[in-house]
């Protein structure tokens, strides 16, 4: 076959496509028929037949490549102006002219193709520039196959990976440690050294994959874990694991009532029992995802019941009434919902708080035995409300309750005294308000004996009288309103002195007082062991 100078495709031509030898019948279009040795005969279009990798015309060679024009653009300025600059030597060296040269315009001596072979042309191209005459001859080469693209720098035109040059295989092994890790036991960045490369060798064999320095492993490994807290909270790194892979959709809702989500959290705050014991309540709300009310709430101790759920439900098919102390801005004839029309409606609209009467249609729960218990599903019955279950563990199937706990967090828990978020403060203003003992703003304390083991306290909160002769009144902590918590004695410490003399705390020996480093305080209040177990979990 004789070689066709111009990439032409023809009825009759031989290709090779798929694997196989093909001869061309017919063009349509963009449409090729072609038939196999074999007889069978296929349609393909001309763009998919010229993509693939081993298409080649018998005896025409194979198409030029397409400069990929969208790579130059993502490269460096001086990266591109090298390789243009390469371009007018490499055209001038295989054409004699530089590229965009005017018309009529002649070769310079040593370029001219009349009386030059393109050897001497590219040696005389060496000379001028400074370099080899194969570094020419391998520019003009690629030029030809890549155009401007294999004028480029490779090194630049590299993208950057955050692994570095780690081996894929290794990078791979720790990105699978690494999703083993979400539900397993924090460890530390060592261990996973030791697997890793445990499993490599067990996948490809001693000695085949490269491995990194020490340094360079922490660096793939901290680069691998990014936003995957597999070194730091497992309940975090759990969390982020559960996130939905796909597009987030929304919730949605037309009308109010048509969606409301319903859940039930611990609030971040301490709040005094019926017992006088500091602890978290649970607050549950039910919020409409069409107008974004919350249509009520319940606060109740740690604990919530079905009960309280089914309470829910009721407290939101009603009117919320006034109640003492509330502004008149609150009410519902001073808002702009039609107070008159819903007068005529109901008659206990005329006291009622300015937050809309909604009634469900729909309510998403999650897998809380609280909301999947029989109370709460027969009250959603006898009221016609269609219960969703969320999926397990997906927060994100009801997003707006759970937004609304956290606006709640962040609009009014954290102004809160007893806020348990930020535990120094609690320590340090809840046990000693203004006017304590312990508060800076007061004179210093005096020193005190310390108390006998026979001190105590009462049921009812009040400080015993008994205690030894001679020592300081009992003392009790207060919370952030002034109300006394009583505080249990602790039996007298025995210490020793400078001196060598064994002394009670809080007493001094007779004879001059040795120096000390730190002045004497007073004995730190007792804390019930509740509220003590409280600050000091939110504390770590």
């Amino acid at each position: 076959m004789t070689v066709r100078t111009a990439a032409v495709l023809r009825p009759g031509d031989r290709v090779r496509y798929d694997g196989a030898d093909h001869v061309v019948v017919a063009l349509a279009g963009t449409s090729v028929r072609l038939r196999s040795e074999d007889g069978s005969e296929l349609v393909v279009l001309a763009g998919h037949l010229m993509a693939c990798p081993e298409f080649e015309v018998a005896g025409g060679g194979r198409l030029p490549e397409v400069e990929p024009s969208g790579l130059l653009e993502g490269l460096p300025a001086r990266v591109l102006e090298k390789a243009r600059e390469w371009e007018r030597h490499v055209v001038e060296a295989q054409a004699g002219l530089p590229p965009g040269a005017p018309a009529g315009a002649v070769p310079r001596p040593g370029f001219d193709p009349a009386v030059t072979t393109v050897c001497e042309r590219d040696r005389a191209k060496a000379a001028e520039l400074g370099v080899s005459p194969r570094a020419v001859q391998e520019r003009r080469l690629r030029y030809a196959r890549q155009g401007l693209w294999g004028l480029v720098d490779q090194r630049a035109a590299q993208g950057s990976t955050a692994t570095g040059r780690a081996d894929a295989r290794l990078v791979a092994v720790v990105r699978n440690l690494v999703d083993s890790e979400t539900d397993a036991s924090t460890g530390t960045r060592s261990r996973l050294i030791r697997r890793a490369v445990k499993a490599v060798e067990a996948a490809y064999g001693p000695g085949v994959v490269p491995l990194p320095g020490r340094t360079t492993f922490y660096k793939v490994i901290d680069a691998v874990v990014v936003g995957r807290h597999t070194f730091g909270s497992a309940v975090t790194r759990r969390q982020a694991a559960n996130r939905p892979q796909g597009v987030f959709t929304p919730s949605f809702a037309a009308r109010p009532g048509e969606q409301v989500q319903i859940d039930s959290t611990p609030i971040d705050v301490l709040v005094w029992l019926e017992d006088g014991v500091p602890a978290r309540a649970d607050l549950t709300i039910a919020v409409d995802v069409a107008t974004r009310t919350i249509c009520a709430a319940v606060l109740r101790p740690a604990g919530t019941k079905a009960v309280d759920a089914a309470l829910l439900l009721a407290r939101m098919l009603v009117p919320e009434p006034m109640r003492p102390g509330w502004a008149a801005a609150l009410a519902m004839s001073a808002s702009w919902l039609p107070h008159a029309r819903l007068l005529g409606i109901d008659a206990r609209m005329e006291l009622a708080a300015a937050r809309p009467v909604i009634v469900p249609d729909t309510i998403v729960i999650d897998g809380g035995k609280v909301f999947v218990s029989e109370t709460f599903t027969r009250a959603c019955e006898r009221l016609g409300i269609s219960v969703q279950r969320a999926r397990p563990h997906t927060g994100t199937d009801k997003p707006i309750v759970e937004a609304t706990f956290g606006s709640v967090n962040t609009l009014f828990c954290q102004h809160v005294a007893a806020y348990t978020a930020a535990p120094r403060s609690l320590s340090r203003q809840a046990w000693n308000p203004p006017g304590s003992a312990r508060h800076g703003s007061s004179p210093p304390p005096t020193p005190k004996q310390s108390t006998s083991p026979a001190s105590s306290a009462h049921p009812d909160g009040a400080a015993s009288p008994q205690a030894t002769p001679g020592s300081g009144s009992s003392s009790s902590a207060r919370s952030a309103d002034g109300s006394a918590i009583p505080a249990t004695s602790h039996p007298t410490t025995a210490t020793r002195s400078r001196t060598g003399s064994n002394t009670t705390a809080g007493t001094r020996p007779a004879g001059p007082t040795p120096p000390t480093r730190r002045p004497a305080t007073t004995a730190r209040p007792a804390r019930p062991p509740s509220a003590s177990r409280a600050v000091a979990r939110h504390s770590s």
